[in-house]
């Protein structure tokens, strides 16, 4: 069974042999520790890939997003970094007066990916591919605007602020489009929703003018029969129910700052759980007892013949030995799942 049938598997709750993995990978981890990460990788190979986008003509940003100083983003927006290996933020709004709103124009270099390289890849691979597109809507608009403003503007709700959200979801609708044309097996959004204990705006508001957008994107991924694949950090408990609702497969989402048990009781079997093990404690700071206490925790209460994923970050803080020891338990409780509790 290859990686692809495995994940597929894994999404549709038909018990595949083995719980499929994935490690994502800020620069900061292949700076400081690249001998344990390459074996990491050569032990634990990902079952899920991203496509290059393989553009014909590269977004026009400036500087290293992953490296100290500023970054200019593709639709034109300032972000400062001070550490080497992980993104800055937007000090800057670049819309500063709604009297401005026409110089903010969508990337469409973003559009001019070769498809035809795009389905080679595909081609060449018996990994599960995620298409190389960006689409975060919420996010966007607080680089633009930067976020105390956002939040104020969602407060206020000015014309203005409808006529760039739609801007950019025209954008992104464009966008993903165009990868569902493609061979990738999934196309996928991002946007960061949680706080450490509540949604960061309330949870009728997300369904009014988030929640609609959503169901477009998931829609174009079905109606070309490809999976949709969804990552948020933070507590998003509120807004569980909605992604099925809307047909989400698969969310990476914090859920060790939710209550786990709970997720499960509700959702397992209805969506598939992208991973993660807690980046804020366990892979840091965890004992090896906690880290393999953590995926049992994960395996007990989201597995249901699938619908779960393997994931970790291997991140700022992350202890090598801990990630490694992450996979190795998911690992054997694909092998033998009891065991892990011997």
């Amino acid at each position: 069974m290859t990686s692809r049938e495995i994940v597929k598997r894994t999404l549709e709750f038909r018990s595949p042999f083995r719980i499929p993995r994935h490690l994502w990978l800020l620069p900061w981890a292949s700076i400081y520790f690249p001998q344990e990460l390459a074996r990491i990788q050569k032990d634990f190979p990902d079952d899920i890939i991203y496509s290059p986008p393989f553009f014909k003509k590269a977004p026009p940003t400036q500087g290293d997003e992953y490296a100290p100083g500023i970054f200019i983003d593709e639709w034109g927006c300032l972000i400062e970094n001070r550490q080497m290996g992980i993104i800055g933020e937007v000090k800057e709004p670049f819309l500063k007066s709604w009297s401005d709103i026409d110089t903010v124009r969508p990337p469409l270099d973003r559009l001019s990916v070769d498809t035809g390289q795009v389905n080679a890849f595909c081609t060449s691979s018996d990994k599960f591919v995620l298409a190389g597109c960006r689409v975060r809507p919420f996010e966007q608009l607080q680089f633009l605007r930067k976020s105390v403003n956002l939040y104020l503007d969602l407060a206020e709700q000015p014309k203005e602020l409808f006529v760039l959200l739609e801007r950019i979801h025209g954008f992104y609708k464009r966008e993903l489009e165009l990868w569902a044309g493609t061979g990738v097996d999934a196309l996928l959004f991002s946007d960061d929703w949680g706080g450490q204990k509540s949604l960061l705006i309330s949870p009728a508001l997300w369904r009014t003018m988030f929640k609609p957008l959503y169901k477009e994107y998931v829609d174009i991924a079905h109606r070309s029969g490809k999976f949709m694949f969804m990552h948020s950090d933070g507590y998003i408990m509120d807004i569980f129910p909605d992604l099925v609702e809307i047909g989400v497969d698969a969310v990476n989402s914090q859920v060790f700052c939710m209550d786990i048990e709970s997720l499960g009781r509700q959702f397992r079997g209805k969506i598939t759980f992208w991973g993660e093990i807690d980046r804020q404690h366990i892979l840091p700071y965890g004992t090896p007892e906690e880290v393999r206490a953590a995926v049992g925790r994960a395996w007990g209460s989201l597995y249901d013949h699938g619908g779960v994923v393997a994931q970790c970050e291997f991140g700022i803080g992350a202890k090598p030995e801990n990630v490694r020891l992450v996979f190795e338990t998911w690992d054997r409780i694909s092998s033998a799942p009891s065991s892990l509790f011997a």
